[in-house]
């Protein structure tokens, strides 16, 4: 009887908190006077700390808040100095593992966009409001601390990845795991990935749901097991992969890690993409190899897929990324490049020439689009929302507009820059990729073509 009595007990504790008065033995003073207050004027607050594994821990409000009278952001309140922003230092007093993970990967950096084409859209063309409430509530902002203590409104609040915050520290934990509950079961969902990764340049949320992968968790979410404690796919759980379940999750070989790159091969971020490790062998660094990193992602795979069906997945996947940097994205470079070095296009100023926004929507839009639709098996964001718009952009805007821009430079008198672009232009749509629009498609693939068309034809007129 005494057992189960117990059993009820800590199950109501754990739906709705206690007063502070009934474990003041178990939460420290210090907390207990915290409670005391801001279980009435921040009760939401309140209830959601009171389901977290925190509550369950005896970890209060002051174990995370509680400052030095050093630090950078602390402040007196009711006789004790506490800093409003808990960061990932703060975190990593009981989470350390995590926190070093955290500060390795891609996410700790993401504030650096700062300087970055995509900031000076922001910051410049947009307008600093834009980038405030925009780019940097996912990105990050550089925390401010006024002159009285108090944060800077035009800096915080904000829960960006890559936050710098006063400390010191790099990021956010509560980017995913969202204060005040920490709720492990939603950081595993993919709709908490959902706030950053959303979009016209990085729509992997919208990916997600339109592959496999995503259709098959939306239809069987009761059975994932979320709030299991160790979550290992394959042990815990069957039904579908999530965002975290291949990035981040336990295997039955692997441990959970929270370098969110950890997996990852292929960075499609730039506008020519490469090995993920590529920039750190370039610079002597000594990383984790992209083989050793996609060797991690097959594993996660295998939970599921036979290892033909991964290495057919991943032939289909590097095909489709050779294909976006052959065919569009390094000869589109090469026109940009030619008209920078001709001087017919400024290059001091950033998105003052209509082609410097064709080429960015080209890269960052819909080749983005195409290339994380192909990593995560997506054939609407690969094809019509990838590389169709990838195509048309460069056929149909860029190419004509390059050459619109060298024969201006001529009919004014820059004969020699001018043509020096359209050579380059020539010796682009020449390749074997481009030649049909020349009307110089090789004879054999015209005439199969043209057998296919007839067949399409014959089979529809029915």
């Amino acid at each position: 009887m005494r057992i189960w009595v117990g059993l009820v007990l800590i199950s109501s504790l754990v739906a709705a908190p206690a007063s502070a008065g009934e474990f003041l033995a178990e939460l420290s003073e210090a907390s207990t006077e915290c409670v005391d207050c801001h279980s009435s004027t921040t009760p939401a607050l309140y209830g959601q700390w009171g389901s977290s594994k925190h509550f369950g821990a005896n970890v209060g409000c002051f174990e995370c808040h509680g400052a030095d009278k050093g630090d950078a952001d602390a402040f007196d309140h009711e006789g004790r100095m506490i800093s409003i922003i808990v960061s990932p230092k703060d975190c990593a007093k009981c989470h350390s593992k995590e926190t070093e993970e955290f500060m390795g990967s891609h996410h700790a950096s993401a504030a650096k966009i700062l300087g970055s084409l995509d900031n000076v859209l922001g910051e410049v063309v947009e307008g600093p409001a834009a980038a405030m409430n925009g780019c940097k509530q996912c990105h990050g902002s550089v925390i401010k601390v006024n002159d009285d203590g108090s944060l800077d409104p035009a800096t915080w609040p904000n829960t960006g990845m890559g936050r710098l915050n006063p400390d010191g520290s790099n990021g956010a934990c509560s980017a995913c795991h969202s204060r005040h509950a920490f709720s492990a079961a939603q950081a595993r969902q993919p709709e908490n990935c959902g706030k950053c990764h959303l979009g016209p340049d990085h729509p992997q949320k919208e990916i997600y749901e339109e592959s496999k992968h995503g259709i098959a968790y939306y239809g069987n979410i009761d059975k994932m097991n979320l709030d299991n404690s160790k979550w290992v796919v394959g042990e815990d759980y069957w039904a579908a992969p999530t965002c975290a379940t291949c990035h981040m999750s336990a295997t039955s070989d692997l441990p959970i890690t929270h370098d969110v790159g950890e997996r990852i091969s292929w960075t499609l971020r730039p506008a020519i993409s490469e090995k993920v490790d590529a920039k750190a062998k370039a610079a002597g660094k000594k990383v984790k190899s992209w083989q050793d990193r996609r060797a991690d992602m097959q594993n996660v795979c295998s939970a599921c897929h036979s290892e033909s069906f991964v290495e057919a997945f991943y032939f289909q996947f590097d095909s489709a990324i050779e294909l976006y940097n052959e065919k569009f994205a390094k000869p589109g470079l090469r026109v940009v490049k030619a008209l920078k070095a001709n001087g017919l296009v400024t290059t001091d100023v950033a998105f003052d020439d209509e082609i410097e926004w064709t080429w960015f929507y080209l890269w960052h839009h819909e080749g983005r689009r195409a290339r994380h639709g192909a990593s995560m098996m997506a054939p609407d964001y690969t094809q019509w929302h990838g590389f169709f718009e990838v195509a048309e952009r460069f056929y149909m805007e860029l190419i004509p507009q390059a050459r619109e821009l060298a024969e201006h430079a001529i009919a004014e008198g820059k004969k020699s820059e001018g043509e020096a672009v359209l050579a380059e232009i020539e010796a682009v749509l020449n390749m074997d990729q481009h030649k049909w629009i020349l009307g110089k498609m090789d004879p054999d693939e015209k005439a199969r073509r043209q057998a296919e068309r007839a067949e399409f034809k014959k089979r529809y007129a029915q």
